[in-house]
Formats: structure tokens, C-alpha cells, sequence
């Protein structure tokens, strides 16, 4: 199971940092998760909630360039953070094909994930780079969930940790994707969701 940092190493950070990221690969992990948003200036915001109105407060966050870069070789799974119910909502989507493209800058395919919660986000990622593994993230993967994700060819499903049990599990190996889950930060549980044949976790 890949152990994916949730936010960067966030426990010994402030999430989204340039030193979480640094810290996660120092610290072994096989991956990170980050969320990236599109700010009215056109820049790649790393940031987890919506951002602010004042352009001179983004200076304070990083950009996705800086965050790529401090997280070395490892897995990326970037969250494209694009909800219809948020500030900031772009029904173009622009923001996808900014990151698929800062992305090809760092690595080759096979170091990324692109996941969000908004279906036509993440539909609209696959549509412009099918070779890179897509996700779509939802608090239950039901059967329903897990068969449209499989049948729009994306890699994976990503829900949330407490609705996972065998049988998601089972369903997902059995459509042919992967199921990685967010976030865990118990040991037993942890060790629980190994067993059962969880992916990754963040």
C-alpha cells in the first residue's frame, strides 16, 4: 500500500509548504497529495481552500512550479480543486490544462495522479492527458460510483476512509481500478486497510 503524505508531511509542516513537500520525501513517503487552484492572475496556487480576494495575500502561498520541484521523484497526486459550490468555480475547467502542462515540465507520466471532486473536472483531465492516471474523489464509492469511474477509463477512485470495508475493495479490483482513500492517521486502521487490499493512502 502507497503512503501518500496528506498535504505534504503536514504533521511536521503547515500543509501545502514548500517544506511539507521536502519533508515528505526526506521522510520516506511514496508519494504526496497536494490541492492546486487557478487564481484570477493565471497563477497555479497551491492552496487548500478557496483562495482569498486580495491578489497581494496569494503571495503567500506557493505555486505549483515551486511545489513540483521540492517534491523530488516521489508520486504526485495533484487535487484539481474546482467545485461548483466554491468561490472561483471555472465550468471551462482552464485550470487543467495549466497543471497537466506545469506537470510534463517534472516527470514523465507515471509520477502523477490528477483527481478532484468535480466530475467534469476530472473528465476534462482525462480527455487532455489519457496517459496519465486520473481519480475520481468522492466521499462514498458506491457500485454506481465505481462503475462510472472505471467506464470513463480512469485509474482510480478515491473515497473517503471510514466507507471503505472489503467489499468496496473487491468491487473496485473487479472493475479494474484502484482505490486509494484519504485521509487515515491511525496505525491499526492503517494496517487494517493493508489488509484488505487498499492501494494508497494519504
Amino acid at each position: 500500500m502507497l503512503v501518500i503524505g496528506h498535504r505534504g508531511a503536514s504533521s511536521a509542516a503547515p500543509e501545502n509548504s514548500i517544506r511539507a513537500f521536502e519533508f515528505a520525501d526526506k521522510m520516506g513517503a511514496d508519494g504526496v497529495e497536494l490541492d492546486v487552484r487557478l487564481a484570477p492572475d493565471g497563477r497555479l496556487i497551491v492552496k487548500h481552500d478557496p483562495l482569498p480576494n486580495e491578489p497581494a495575500v496569494l503571495d503567500g502561498y506557493p505555486v505549483l512550479c515551486e511545489v513540483l520541484t521540492a517534491c523530488g521523484d516521489m508520486l504526485v497526486n495533484v487535487e484539481i480543486k474546482n467545485s461548483d459550490d466554491e468561490a472561483g468555480y471555472d465550468p471551462t475547467v482552464a485550470v487543467a490544462e495549466l497543471a497537466i502542462a506545469e506537470m510534463r515540465k517534472h516527470g514523465d507520466a507515471s509520477r502523477w495522479i490528477i483527481s478532484s471532486f468535480d466530475w467534469a473536472t476530472v473528465q476534462r483531465c482525462r480527455e487532455l492527458a489519457p496517459d496519465l492516471m486520473t481519480a475520481y474523489l468522492v466521499m462514498n464509492a458506491t457500485s454506481e460510483v465505481i462503475e462510472q469511474t472505471a467506464a470513463a477509463g480512469h485509474a482510480a477512485v478515491h473515497p473517503w476512509e471510514p466507507t471503505i470495508d472489503q467489499a468496496m475493495v473487491d468491487r473496485c479490483h473487479g472493475a479494474g481500478i484502484a482505490i486509494n482513500t484519504w485521509t487515515c492517521n491511525d496505525p491499526e486502521r492503517l494496517q487494517e486497510l493493508a489488509a484488505i487490499g487498499v492501494d494508497g493512502v494519504c
